[in-house]
């Protein structure tokens, strides 16, 4: 998960995060998300047991509230529970 310049979060998978990354900070693909964003910085990360996982981890994670993205960057395990429940 990186967090942009102007305070949104992308989310993704990849298969190799520093050339991931690279491609981020040097706005390789000019329509994406962080190209308008720069500079982004990672926030997040965690590597999964296969790229299926991972995938499921990424839309999982793009539905959820800002605040939540925040709460996973700053480790604060407590609030996410507390943002997941129902209101």
């Amino acid at each position: 998960m990186l967090e942009c310049a102007d305070h949104s979060f992308y989310i993704g998978h990849t298969d190799n995060m520093q050339q991931r990354l690279s491609q981020h900070v040097h706005a390789a693909f000019p329509s994406c998300h962080t190209a308008k964003r720069l500079p982004v910085s990672v926030v997040w990360m965690q590597e999964f047991a296969s790229r299926d996982d991972a995938f499921r981890a990424e839309r999982k994670i793009k539905k959820w509230s800002q605040a939540k993205k925040r709460a996973l960057a700053q480790g604060q395990w407590d609030l996410i529970s507390l943002l997941a429940r129902p209101k």
